[in-house]
């Protein structure tokens, strides 16, 4: 089956369907999903997972920056003040990793650290000039690249993946509910 099959047998599939599906974690793979199916899917995640790595890897040597420093000047783009804590919980790392990580962005002065006005023992964290500079360049190439995927693709064919995407994505975060 083809990429547009997929995307298209995907588009049929609602989100109702999905959950019911999904809330049975712990039985077996559900009889209607064949094993062709299964490697399928299983085969298309592993190869956007590399794509995606790739690029990642790609990125970082192109901004100089860490895997861990990018994706952490990345979160800056939601929040103009962060605190270490906040680094952790956002990253899934723990403290210790998020003071090499914030150290390597300060020694970069890509960020700066100044003290909370209602709390002198919290450190804020906050995009420098230079860190919005080099975060602008980030987003704009991630625009970029994002758009050059789409375009390599029909208009229909640019919203059936959008929203077959979209239920991928319920399912996923369904199935990770249940893993916890």
């Amino acid at each position: 089956m083809g990429f547009e099959k997929f995307v298209i047998k995907l588009d049929k599939i609602t989100y109702c369907d999905i959950v019911l599906t999904m809330n049975d974690f712990g039985s077996d793979i559900k009889h209607d999903v064949s094993e062709y199916q299964l490697e399928q899917f299983q085969e298309l995640i592993t190869k956007l997972f590399q794509c995606c790595q790739e690029r990642m890897q790609y990125q970082c040597e192109r901004f100089q920056l860490p895997d861990a420093e990018l994706r952490c000047l990345g979160l800056f783009g939601e929040e103009r003040y962060l605190t270490a804590k906040g680094i952790a919980l956002k990253m899934n790392v723990v403290k210790s990793r998020v003071s090499k990580i914030i150290d390597g962005l300060l020694k970069k002065n890509l960020i700066q650290r100044i003290k909370d006005p209602e709390d002198s023992r919290v450190s804020l964290l906050s995009l420098t000039s230079d860190g919005q500079k080099k975060l602008n360049e980030i987003n704009s190439f991630l625009k970029n690249i994002h758009g050059q995927v789409l375009s390599q693709m029909a208009q229909d064919q640019r919203q059936a993946m959008l929203t077959n995407l979209d239920i991928l994505k319920a399912s996923m975060e369904a199935v990770k509910e249940l893993m916890v």
